[in-house]
């Protein structure tokens, strides 16, 4: 005998799927997904049940002939510190963790803290989870920002948290902000704590933080070599909109949509040679060492180190009408009004894209790992260039990559979602075992 359990989509859109009723939660997830073609299903019975664990049976959750189960898409993503890796779906409660142990692998100790998670950042050694109630939960290494048990108190109505390499900051819905971890690398933001109000952004470099206020202007600390220091630019930085960094140096979009940068001037801190041509700018990309910006009439200029992406000369008269920018540690990727893309900077980090330019055609998106670039195209297909230690060759995988709905990206490798669900990584994650971690969410 089976049963007949009903799926319902948020939209109405339903199916009926029959089920041994010794399957587990997990066998009617996985069904369900491949039925309706949609992937990481969360499902919830009509009394509010969310069916969480996937080995447990049907008949114990108390599924009965007949019953209709809410189905509503999860949105996977995936963070990283240098060691250790983290699964999460927004409004879940749950994160999978793994990797090093001491880099926040082992969440174990706060797992039970978990409630409907909202973000997810990390440093290079540590995670921050805002949840539904605006409190933060850390872990990893202490003194990179695992450890905000001294910031408890404070770390109430979070609304944002940005990390940099050993420390994090928190905007509250006060305005305030709170940070903890490395205090010389931006863990201990006192020297300027009465100018931290009316916070609205925040972004970080390696080891600096940069913060937009209500007002426009921006209040910066951390390592003043790497854009902790902002003195030199302060009068230019009025009616700030946005803010980018490299590695070492910041790029302030003002509302005139010029740009304004200090920091390390190797790492394009210093734009000053661009200046006039830095007028009517869309969008700032940046790199390890260099930033991109595309203008209003589609052109693109770059400015940092030469070698790495901050010379796009060579390819200049091939940018125009750009869409998109996206970035490895040395080079740049842009996506043009018809869905081809020109590349430059480092070539074995994904500025040579000649190998797979045939293949480059109606791309819809570009993601990047540090060292390789992909790119999902208009029929669900996957393109990949760079560096192969750093995921730039899919072939092993390729016959798999069809009907993708969505790439994730680590620094060293890449996984893609497919329409029913499935996972097909490559790179350093193809023997992590990710697709089990996945379908525990």
């Amino acid at each position: 005998m089976s049963l007949n359990i009903n799926i319902c989509l948020p939209n109405g859109h339903f199916d009926t799927l029959s089920v041994s009723p010794s399957s587990k939660v997990g066998d009617l997830r996985n069904l369900a997904q491949k039925s309706l073609q949609r992937g990481f299903l969360r499902l919830v019975t009509r009394e509010g049940h969310f069916l969480a664990d996937p080995v447990q049976s049907l008949q114990n959750v108390g599924l009965q002939d007949g019953d209709t189960i809410n189905a509503f898409a999860q949105e996977p993503e995936l963070a990283e510190t240098g060691g250790a890796f983290a699964l999460w779906c927004c409004g879940g409660d749950r994160i999978v963790t793994w990797g090093n142990a001491k880099s926040g692998g082992d969440s174990s100790a706060v797992q039970d803290r978990f409630r409907s998670v909202q973000q997810l950042e990390a440093t290079s050694f540590a995670f921050a989870a805002i949840l539904a109630d605006r409190s933060v939960v850390t872990w990893g290494n202490p003194a990179n920002g695992g450890d905000s048990s001294a910031m408890r108190d404070q770390l109430k109505g979070v609304v944002q948290v940005q990390a940099a390499h050993q420390a994090f900051a928190a905007i509250l819905t006060d305005g305030s902000v709170v940070t903890w971890g490395a205090p010389r690398f931006g863990g201990d933001s006192s020297k300027v704590q009465d100018l931290l109000r009316n916070v609205q952004q925040l972004a970080a470099t390696m080891h600096a933080f940069a913060a937009i206020l209500e007002n426009g202007s921006i209040v910066t600390w951390g390592d003043p070599k790497t854009g902790g220091d902002s003195s030199a630019v302060q009068h230019q930085l009025i009616n700030v909109q946005q803010i980018r960094a490299t590695h070492q140096a910041f790029a302030a979009i003002l509302a005139d949509s010029s740009v304004v940068t200090w920091g390390n001037p190797a790492n394009g801190g210093d734009s000053s040679a661009m200046r006039d041509q830095l007028k009517g700018v869309a969008q700032v990309q940046a790199a390890h060492q260099a930033f991109a910006a595309i203008l209003t009439d589609g052109s693109v200029v770059t400015w940092g180190a030469p070698r790495f992406g901050g010379d796009s000369s060579a390819v200049q008269d091939l940018l125009r009408n750009v869409q998109q920018l996206a970035a490895t540690m040395f080079a740049f990727a842009a996506i043009l009004e018809n869905g081809s893309v020109v590349t430059w900077g480092d070539p074995t980090t994904g500025g040579d894209s000649s190998a797979v330019q045939h293949q480059l055609i109606n791309v819809q998106q570009v993601q990047a790992s540090k060292g390789a670039f992909a790119a999902i195209l208009a029929d669900g297909s996957v393109a990949t260039w760079g560096h192969p230690d750093y995921g730039g060759d899919s072939s092993e995988v390729q016959g798999q990559l069809r009907h993708v709905q969505k790439v994730l990206a680590t620094s060293r490798a890449f996984a893609v979602i497919l329409s029913d669900g499935s996972v097909v990584p490559w790179g350093t994650l193809k023997d992590s075992g990710i697709a089990e971690y996945l379908t525990s969410l």
